[in-house]
């Protein structure tokens, strides 16, 4: 259903008077040692380079928290256990935020873990699909998402191609290519499936979404209860910025993020992890040098609600107070 461009002006400019502020770095929650279960959007992997740097290098525990990692049962299980009390902090995508505020939960983003999208349509081999034009007549794999969907029709419409069938193959994207069951996937991570793709020469062949017409998104997202956000507010100021001062390290000497994967998960190859790390790095931070870590654009967020809003996935308008970066270093009351 479309809604009216005011409400998303409106949700822009609300967001952004929430953003400011002058608050001073916080480096520790003074008094004691605090345990943050911390829910993952999936298994250890380069995405998650800056937060193992951060365990490991001793950021958090400098700041008087324990975190502790949890590995999701599903990629739908993070908001569920954060809504549920399960979880203190989860990480997912904006657009799984906003759906699922749209359902009614009170869940807020806090700080971007990463900033675009990592989603892509991807091809392989000599008969790879060089630019959109060419997905005219082919099939395209996707992990049938809904709005991976909408990424496609806003695609296919953008270059003006049609005769485009969309399969779903669940998350055997890659097996899905590799076995030509599809000529092109839609979900697979140019930075994780892409770089793996192209140091088994398979000669992957990438489009990131935001150059072919979708709205540019923050992929990845931390997540708390808004009720929690208000309460233990010092905490989640302390633990978004232990984890900025991580990603920092990892920035001087990537090589830490590596071995702390490698650490967290023993079925990582360093080779790749290595390759991976290195292509995911500047994701980590604002293109705007002058913004802090984690910092979430209020008009960029209100242009993919609007989108979203257009494709029919929401039923109502996203409400401002659905991210807000008053957590970061700089910002806040």
């Amino acid at each position: 259903m479309r809604k009216p461009l005011a409400a998303v002006c409106a949700l822009a400019a609300a967001v952004a008077l929430a953003a400011c502020g002058s608050k001073k770095d916080v480096t520790t929650t003074g008094g004691g040692t605090q345990r943050v279960r911390l829910v993952l959007d999936y298994l250890p992997n380069p995405d998650h380079a800056g937060i193992y740097t951060a365990i490991s290098e001793g950021d958090f525990r400098r700041a008087g928290l324990d975190v502790q990692p949890i590995v999701p049962s599903d990629p739908s299980a993070p908001l569920k256990l954060l809504a549920s009390g399960r979880a203190d902090v989860a990480i997912s995508y904006e657009p799984e935020l906003l759906l699922a505020r749209d359902r009614g939960l009170p869940v807020v983003a806090f700080g971007a873990l990463v900033q675009v999208p990592l989603t892509s349509i991807m091809s392989i081999g000599g008969h790879g699909l060089r630019d959109v034009g060419h997905l005219q007549g082919k099939t395209v794999g996707t992990a049938g998402i809904p709005y991976q969907s909408a990424y496609l029709k806003t695609i296919t419409q953008h270059a003006g191609v049609s005769n485009v069938k969309q399969v779903d193959v669940g998350f055997n994207l890659v097996p899905a290519m590799l076995s030509h069951r599809v000529d092109a996937t839609l979900g697979a991570f140019w930075n994780v499936e892409g770089v793996q793709l192209a140091r088994a020469h398979k000669d992957p062949h990438i489009i990131r979404i935001e150059k072919a017409g979708v709205p540019t998104y923050n992929e990845l997202v931390l997540v708390a209860r808004a009720q929690d956000l208000r309460s233990r507010g010092e905490l989640f100021r302390t633990f978004v910025q232990a984890l900025a001062r991580g990603h920092r390290s990892l920035r001087r000497d990537p090589a830490l993020g590596v071995n702390a994967l490698l650490a967290a998960d023993r079925d990582l190859r360093r080779p790749d992890t290595e390759a991976q790390v290195r292509a995911t790095l500047p994701t980590f931070f604002p293109a705007d040098p002058n913004r802090p870590w984690g910092y979430m654009d209020p008009s960029q967020w209100a242009a993919y609600a609007r989108w979203m809003q257009d494709n029919r996935l929401l039923t109502r308008p996203a409400s401002p107070r659905a991210l807000t970066n008053e957590f970061l270093a700089g910002e806040g009351p």
